[in-house]
């Protein structure tokens, strides 16, 4: 279980980074809203499947 609350830490650090990439490339070809609404869901998902891993390994007692 250790291995997928790791998992689930790692693929939301990937996505938040996705999230952040897109919007930096959005923001500079002059698509300001919609830079902005990929961050914001780059930061939620990634976010919400980080803290779902954390709260796993909150739950086995390994962090």
């Amino acid at each position: 279980m250790w291995w997928v609350a790791k998992t689930l830490e790692g693929i939301g650090m990937v996505v938040v980074l996705v999230g952040v990439f897109v919007s930096m490339t959005e923001g500079f070809e002059g698509r300001g809203l919609e830079s902005m609404a990929y961050e914001f869901q780059g930061l939620m998902v990634g976010g919400g499947l980080f803290l779902v891993g954390v709260l796993i390994e909150r739950k086995l007692g390994t962090r």
